[in-house]
């Protein structure tokens, strides 16, 4: 049975751990990579992430300091820096309906009740739930790039360890209501990473999957 191309690009991708810097990602590459985000499963569809792409060297060299110094800020063909909203409210929530309202011209007796539901969800936590949902679908759409960058042939490092409000100054975020919370420098790797012929360390499918 030849093996599924999709487990065999999961098998291939790994963190990357040093990228070669003399090659850059294609326009149309990166473009699938934004899309892959817009198009990622949020709950209740609501999109409460942007997500900055950073390709100017000048600001990954000043952006290294803030994620621990880990190199592959610097070596990377592009950083993508996933934020949530600062503001999710019911403004938020209203815009998202007119939204649906104008491509899919819903009904307004299926989309008040639904409407008025979400209002009262969103409003109704305080905010470090806000923010802990939040984070929650960015985590989501981290991994929906993973996979969509194994899938395309591109090198990805998801990084936790950075510092946000470094972040939100040296890439002028504030203006925007926004606060990074995942790091992911992308590009392709570099023939001396060592991290690439590791074998993959996985659990196995009888430890980690329940068949009932």
């Amino acid at each position: 049975m030849m093996k599924s191309e999709v487990i065999a690009q999961l098998q291939w991708r790994y963190a990357c751990k040093k990228f070669d810097n003399t090659r850059q990602l294609s326009k149309d590459q990166l473009a699938v990579v934004k899309q892959a985000f817009d198009l990622t499963a949020t709950s209740y569809g609501l999109q409460p992430l942007k997500m900055v792409v950073v390709q100017d060297q000048s600001l990954k060299e000043k952006l290294v300091a803030a994620t621990m110094n880990q190199q592959q800020v610097r070596q990377s063909s592009a950083v993508l820096v996933i934020c949530i909203e600062n503001i999710l409210d019911k403004d938020f929530v209203d815009g998202y309906f007119d939204l649906i309202r104008k491509i899919r011209q819903t009904p307004e007796e299926i989309l008040a009740p639904f409407q008025a539901h979400m209002v009262s969800e969103i409003c109704g936590m305080s905010h470090g739930e806000r923010v802990q949902w939040m984070t929650k679908q960015a985590y989501i759409a981290l991994g929906n790039i993973l996979a969509v960058c194994a899938i395309e042939g591109i090198d990805a490092c998801p990084m936790e360890g950075f510092y946000p409000d470094q972040y939100t100054n040296v890439l002028g975020l504030d203006p925007l209501n926004i606060t990074p919370v995942l790091v992911v420098p992308i590009g392709f790797r570099a023939p001396d990473d060592s991290f690439a012929s590791f074998a993959k360390v996985r659990r196995g499918i009888d430890q980690v999957v329940i068949d009932l």
